[in-house]
C-alpha cells in the first residue's frame, strides 16, 4: 500500500503464470504492478526495477535457479524482498525481508507431482491480497471503468451522461407547443419522442410516436395543444446514472426512449438503440 512505486511479480513455470495474472489482477484494480520474467532479468530487464519498488516474488520449493539474479539483485539494491514459498528453509524464503508461508499441501495430480493445488493457492492469495488493497485504497466502480473502457465488463459501467443525446440533439418543445409542433420536432431528431418542457426547461411530459399514433386515429387538430397527448411527468433518469439501469428500466417500462434530467431540469435523452450499439446488455 505505501510503496511509491510498482509492485513486481516474478515467477517461473506454473507459479510465473500464476504471477502474470497477479500481475493483470494487481494493475486492473487501482496497483501499479509489472510481470517480470527471470529468465530476462539477468539480460537486462533487471533495469525496469528501481529502489522504489517491491519484488513479489512466487516459488512453490523455493528453490527455483533461474530467481537468484533477481534476489542477488536485491540484495545489491536494498530492494524489498516479498517471498511466496511453501518451504522455510529455502532459498528464496531466507533471502526474502518477508516470507509469506503457503501451506505444504498435496498436489491433485495423480503422481502428487503437477503443480495445481499449490498453484490453486498462490492465485487466491494473489486476489485477495488485490481486493484488500481495493478497499484499503477505496478503488471504486468509477476508478475500475477507467482501467476498462472496453468490453462487456466497460459496457456495464458506462454512465448515460456519455450516451446521451445533447444540446441541440434533444427534442424538446414548450408547453404551449401544438401537436404540429412536437410531430415536427420529434421527426427532427429522429429519437421516436420528443420532451415537453416549461419555462425554466423543467421536463414536465413525453410525447412519442405511440402518442402520436394515438392522436392521429381520432379527429384532433393540429393546431391543438401538446399538453392534451402527452404523457405527464415521464419516467427520466439522472446522467450519473449507469446505462445498464437505464436499459434495465427501459425493459421493464417497455420504452425505447428515456429523458435525461439534472435536478428535473431537461440535458439529454437517451435511445435504446445507443445503448445496445455500445453493448450495454
Amino acid at each position: 500500500m505505501n510503496v511509491r512505486g510498482r509492485v513486481i511479480v516474478t515467477g517461473i513455470g506454473k507459479s510465473g503464470i500464476v504471477a502474470r495474472k497477479m500481475t493483470a489482477t494487481l494493475t486492473s484494480t487501482g496497483t501499479p504492478a509489472l510481470f517480470l520474467h527471470p529468465a530476462d532479468a539477468g539480460h537486462g530487464d533487471l533495469g525496469m526495477v528501481t529502489p522504489d519498488d517491491v519484488v513479489l516474488m512466487l516459488s512453490h520449493s523455493g528453490e527455483s535457479t533461474e530467481l537468484g539474479p533477481i534476489i542477488q539483485y536485491c540484495k545489491r539494491f536494498a530492494i524489498p524482498l516479498i517471498g511466496l514459498t511453501a518451504r522455510t528453509q529455502s532459498t528464496v524464503a531466507e533471502a526474502a525481508d518477508i516470507c509469506i508461508l503457503m501451506p505444504e499441501v498435496r498436489e491433485a495430480c495423480p503422481n502428487m507431482l503437477a503443480p495445481t493445488t499449490s498453484t490453486t493457492l498462490q492465485m487466491a492469495f494473489g486476489d485477495a491480497l488485490a481486493m484488500s488493497l481495493m478497499e484499503m485504497r477505496g478503488f471504486s466502480a468509477d476508478d475500475f471503468h477507467k482501467f476498462h473502457p472496453m468490453g462487456r465488463l466497460g459496457a456495464q459501467l458506462v454512465k448515460v451522461r456519455e450516451l446521451m443525446a445533447a444540446g441541440a440533439d434533444v427534442p424538446k418543445v414548450p408547453e404551449d407547443a401544438s401537436l404540429l409542433d412536437a410531430t415536427i420536432e420529434m421527426t427532427r431528431a429522429r429519437l421516436g419522442g420528443t420532451a415537453v418542457v416549461d419555462r425554466g426547461g423543467k421536463l414536465i411530459g413525453a410525447f412519442t410516436d405511440g402518442d402520436l399514433r394515438r392522436a392521429v386515429t381520432g379527429k384532433q387538430n393540429l393546431t391543438d395543444a401538446i399538453g392534451r397527448f402527452m404523457t405527464a411527468t415521464p419516467l427520466a433518469v439522472a446522467p450519473d446514472e449507469l446505462a445498464s439501469e437505464a436499459l434495465r428500466l427501459m425493459h421493464e417500462r417497455n420504452i425505447t426512449l428515456l429523458f435525461v434530467c439534472d435536478k428535473d431540469r431537461l440535458v439529454g435523452a437517451l435511445h435504446m438503440h445507443d445503448l445496445l450499439h455500445a453493448g450495454v446488455a
